[in-house]
């Protein structure tokens, strides 16, 4: 049998409430997959056989103990701005479409997701399916592939999961129930309260009370905890937090940021700060341009805010600057878009690495990739071998710069500005450390290395749930008939 997660709105733990799910099962020994038919993001992650997919689903996956597979999230949606979105479709690039001609198509993607699924429950058994946003979209019920149109095809127990961080819980949840239609009500078999602060006895009364509105249990109230998962979307990115750290890194926030997941491991032990276009980089001891869906369109926003201008003049003062796919783009002499990434025409680099990239065809390179970094001073020579995958649009022709990595990437002759394709290089310890150890020894800072095992962070977020959260019932209702719920007027 299957779950499926619904949410009050966006941004209120389905997907870590998927992951925790589905590390719980597989604990007690019950195989399983995740699934979302549809995601909207930018963080996104290639499967080994080079698809496409969500950062969350492949985050499910590892919870999950599985590999991060193309039907764990079928259809990927990739925000380019002006209501236009690229399709991704079982892992390929579909194509570019306006919203409105999105929703034309909703029986057909509707159908992939539900064979998608079928095949992730022939083989796994259980899956755990996570919904988007929030579940009582009135004006998106007969186009909605990823809530009440899949819940209706596939008729499995629903588990609600809402915010009190955000206040207005009940009405969260007593206004989702019943808006719901009443055959999707009627599967909805439990109710999870995250981020609650504070001691849980204080809201015994509002267990309750929403118990006795709904007539649906509550399964558990999850407290406000913090653990190293990679984040899901743009959303996440209000909920940083600053260490208390003498390094700070400046991470341009391109308008079309995509994989800012590549920075979180340098966030532990760092003040990496995301910051806005035409924000002074005084200050600052290293300078990071990530990925991004429009490398042309988001290259025009840091000249039209003369970002350009600060990033060259971190540059001239010796500040190290990095540029990650799109943002190692941004760092050539030359764009040629032949309308494949924005408008046609020739566009001007920032001018700090001699080659030039050519966006020549609608291809995406998607595919998970292994490098040893090139002997240059001063970072690079300490990387090492770094794993990683690359995720982007484009062909970057080289110039007179060596290579960043074997392969990839090129590097100034100082060895303080670098660019490469690979998404994720940061997460590898030793690559961080060659970063951090040399901005901490430039400012004369004791830096203690990242060690390169880490512990589990699954492995804690199902201790989370299994004490605050009644998994036993979870685990009965995986093969338990929906039963039909009242929601009391």
């Amino acid at each position: 049998m299957s779950l499926f997660v619904m949410g009050t709105s966006s941004h209120v733990g389905k997907s870590i409430t998927v992951a925790a799910i589905c590390r719980c099962l597989l604990m007690r020994g019950i195989p399983v997959a995740p699934f979302k038919s549809q995601n909207m993001s930018l963080n996104s992650f290639v499967t080994p056989d080079g698809g496409e997919i969500g950062m969350a689903q492949a985050m499910q996956a590892s919870a999950a103990g599985v590999h991060p597979h193309t039907d764990m999230n079928p259809v990927l949606l990739k925000p380019k701005g002006d209501c236009v979105s690229q399709v991704v479709l079982n892992g390929r690039p579909y194509k570019d479409v306006p919203i409105t001609e999105y929703y034309r198509e909703t029986p057909f993607l509707l159908q992939k997701a539900l064979e998608s699924f079928a095949r992730l429950a022939d083989e796994y058994g259980q899956v755990v399916v996570e919904g988007a946003g929030g579940a009582a979209e009135l004006n998106l019920y007969d186009r909605d592939i990823a809530n009440i149109l899949l819940a209706r095809a596939l008729k499995i127990p629903v588990i609600l999961v809402a915010d009190i961080e955000r206040g207005g819980v009940f009405a969260q949840v007593y206004g989702t129930l019943a808006l719901l239609p009443d055959d999707i009500r009627q599967l909805v078999r439990g109710i999870i309260i995250n981020k609650f602060r504070g001691d849980p006895a204080i809201f015994a009364t509002g267990v309750s009370r929403i118990e006795e509105l709904c007539g649906i249990p509550v399964l558990g109230v999850v407290p406000y905890f913090s653990l190293p998962l990679p984040s899901e979307d743009s959303l996440s990115l209000g909920d940083k937090r600053l260490p208390e750290s003498g390094v700070r890194i400046a991470v341009v926030r391109l308008p079309r940021i995509a994989n800012f997941t590549d920075f979180e491991l340098l966030e532990q032990y760092a003040s990496v700060e995301y910051i806005q276009p035409g924000t002074s980089l005084d200050g600052y001891d290293c300078i990071i341009i990530p990925g991004t869906k429009n490398t042309v369109d988001d290259l025009l926003t840091l000249r039209q805010t003369e970002m350009d201008r600060e990033i060259i003049r971190a540059r001239e003062s010796g500040v190290p600057v990095i540029g990650i796919c799109g943002g190692y783009q941004m760092l050539g002499k030359t764009l040629i878009d032949a309308g494949y990434e924005s408008a046609a025409g020739t566009y001007e680099g920032l001018g700090l690495l001699d080659c030039t990239t050519c966006f020549a065809s609608y291809d995406k390179t998607t595919t998970q990739v292994t490098r040893n970094a090139r002997p240059v001073p001063p970072i690079l020579s300490s990387m090492g071998r770094v794993t990683g995958y690359e995720i982007h649009m484009g062909k970057t022709g080289t110039g007179s710069c060596r290579e960043a990595l074997e392969g990839d990437g090129l590097v100034s002759s100082d060895g303080l500005v670098f660019g490469t394709y690979m998404h994720g290089i940061f997460q590898n310890p030793n690559a961080a450390n060659a970063l951090l150890s040399y901005l901490h020894t430039k400012k004369g800072l004791l830096f203690e290395p990242i060690p390169d095992a880490s512990c589990d962070p699954y492995v804690s977020l199902a201790a989370v749930f299994e004490e605050h959260v009644d998994m036993d019932r979870i685990v009965r209702i995986l093969n338990e008939k929906p039963a039909v719920t009242t929601i009391r007027e």
